[in-house]
């Protein structure tokens, strides 16, 4: 198959192919470090994108409707790095970015339950569509009400892609603040870490801001959150 042709293979097949490569590639797995009920091949990151760099050529002239199905036939393989090739393949495919909505992106989404995997997603496929309007407020906020921790934390880091100046972020004090705030006092330390990158990005933009938040919520705002993000308008980094 050359550079320009439509995919012969069909979705399915693909996957097939993809998780061939990836668990080729895998040094043995991660789980003792990333409980997960999806399996994973121990496959190293770099050896990971060197097989979305391999795959997205082919796949240059294909639709939109062919990458989404094209990620939920890795999704089906329920193993991680299948997870996160599917999210950076979409993510760097412009016809399936602008495929994307509610149902496909919740879709593409069912079964997070680890950091790893719910960040590619934000930052890939929710994030991003909830910038360009693909995905509304009303969405997110309901994620930050799940029972599940992992769509919680989902809901707060969705929040980064509006504030990353690489990403295309531009700042978004009012719905940042919104998802961060009614999880102040979650129990979940995923959450937490989340609430503190979220807010540590918008510094940025609105310094003011985040100082007034962490004063307003004091006595709701983790040991954690209030460390990291001080430090950060102290000094300008995490650590």
């Amino acid at each position: 198959m050359n550079k320009t042709t439509v995919p012969t293979n069909s979705p399915a097949d693909l996957a097939h192919e993809i998780t061939a490569a990836l668990r080729a590639l895998g040094r043995g797995s991660k789980q003792g470090h990333r409980p997960s009920a999806q399996a994973d091949f121990g496959v190293y990151t770099p050896d990971l994108r060197g097989v979305v760099r391999e795959f997205k050529p082919r796949l240059k002239a294909a639709d939109g409707d062919f990458l989404y199905e094209l990620g939920l036939r890795l999704i089906e393989q329920r193993v991680t790095e299948c997870r996160q090739v599917a999210y950076e393949l979409i993510a760097g495919h412009k016809a399936a970015r602008s495929s994307m909505n509610t149902e496909r992106v919740e879709a593409l989404g069912a079964g997070i339950d680890n950091w790893a995997c719910v960040d590619l997603f934000c930052g890939n496929i929710a994030g991003p569509s909830w910038r360009t309007g693909q995905i509304d407020d009303a969405l997110v906020a309901s994620w930050r009400e799940s029972d599940d921790q992992w769509w919680r934390r989902a809901a707060v880091v969705s929040t980064v892609a509006l504030n990353t100046k690489s990403r295309g972020g531009t700042g978004d004090v009012a719905r940042t603040l919104a998802i961060c705030e009614p999880l102040l006092e979650d129990e979940s330390e995923m959450v937490q870490k989340a609430i503190s990158w979220a807010l540590r990005e918008l510094v940025p933009w609105d310094r003011a801001a985040v100082e007034a938040f962490l004063a307003q919520h004091d006595e709701r705002v983790t040991a954690r959150v209030q460390r990291e993000v001080t430090r950060k308008l102290v000094t300008g980094t995490k650590n």
